[in-house]
């Protein structure tokens, strides 16, 4: 790994590993009151359970929980019912695996992912529109790092780790077209993110490698890698991020809804530096 090693969050990861951090995505099926239910809670646990052991199982370094499969999204505020399941789930993913755990409640309801976290043991948030406004399929969603900040305090969660996207994929970012990726990296620094994510435009399309670069560049955060990665891109991508969030890659097919494919997985863990 060329970066240096001195980066740090809150309280996650305590040391980044030599080759590189590993999170695994655990895509819950999609939850209660949601247009794609299909799965009672008992069977939407218990697979999430079974993803989150094979992938603690395979070496990844930490597994992060969110509900991808309850699309369309509703904008910052999820019902109770979505916050009790998310609950439910990880509460017994941080009972049965070791590593850490992050969650991200769709689409950037950030307080509620925090109140999941504290509640659950969890070590880190992955956190939408932390600085400056985008418009996205949900609509207008105005930047919280203000809210969020203070609510962390509120709670004594101040061990929870913010990884903070910027300029995020499913989005638009003409509101602030006169900023740079780089001005982006810099606020979120400013405003008191742990980590940055860099994405693609889309769910399983690869980041610019010169946005890494950039991103890196221009504040003293861990880089994150947050979409496309793959097992043949990751050796190129932990050489210009501190880590990488690994989701559709993991799948049959390289498919983000469908179950996770062990020959992948090992080929994604496999394909660290080491």
């Amino acid at each position: 790994m060329v970066l240096g090693e001195e980066a740090a969050m809150s309280s996650f990861p305590e040391k980044l590993p030599a080759g590189g951090l590993l999170i695994g995505m655990v895509h819950l099926r999609a939850l209660p009151g949601t247009p794609r239910q299909a799965d009672g809670m008992a069977e939407i646990e218990e697979i999430a359970l079974r993803e989150a052991m094979a992938l603690a199982d395979a070496g990844f370094d930490a597994i992060l929980i969110e509900n991808m499969h309850d699309l369309p999204y509703l904008n910052r505020q999820v019902g109770p019912e979505i916050v009790s399941a998310m609950t439910r789930v990880a509460t017994v993913i941080r009972s049965a695996v070791e590593c850490p755990i992050g969650i991200q409640v769709l689409a950037g309801a950030n307080h509620a992912a925090l109140a999941i976290a504290h509640c659950c043991g969890l070590d880190f948030i992955r956190a939408e529109a932390f600085v400056h406004a985008h418009v996205a399929d949900e609509g207008l969603m105005n930047a919280d790092a203000a809210e969020i900040l203070r609510e962390r305090k509120r709670l004594g969660a101040e061990n929870i780790a913010i990884l903070a996207d910027i300029c995020k994929k499913h989005a638009s970012h003409a509101i602030t077209s006169d900023l740079s990726l780089a001005d982006h990296a810099k606020a979120a620094s400013f405003c008191g993110a742990d980590g940055v994510i860099v994405t693609g435009n889309a769910t399983g399309e690869p980041v610019d490698t010169s946005d890494l670069d950039a991103v890196r560049n221009a504040c003293d955060l861990p880089v994150l890698v947050g979409s496309g990665a793959t097992a043949a891109s990751i050796p190129g991508l932990l050489e210009q991020a501190h880590g990488v969030i690994v989701g559709s890659d993991l799948k049959i097919d390289g498919q983000w809804d469908n179950d996770l494919d062990p020959a992948r997985v090992e080929a994604v863990v496999a394909a660290r530096p080491r």
